[in-house]
């Protein structure tokens, strides 16, 4: 058995630990409180915050290459 300890216990160590880990991520998830509503109207290019702005000046690149 791993470091010396009886099933039960090693079971119960086990259990508890993964209830902890659901314990925390219950607590994260209500404190940060994402938005997890959807929008009716999808945003246009380049509202987003999260886009990177360097793919974007690369496929803007790539485009006018083409032409």
């Amino acid at each position: 058995m791993p470091a010396g300890v009886s099933w039960p216990r090693y079971f119960m160590m086990l259990g508890t630990s993964i209830l902890m880990m659901f314990a925390g991520a219950e607590v994260v998830h209500r404190y940060y409180r994402p938005d997890l509503s959807i929008p009716e109207v999808p945003p246009k290019p380049g509202e987003l915050k999260t886009e990177l702005l360097g793919l974007k000046d690369q496929a803007q690149t790539h485009t006018s290459e083409k032409h």
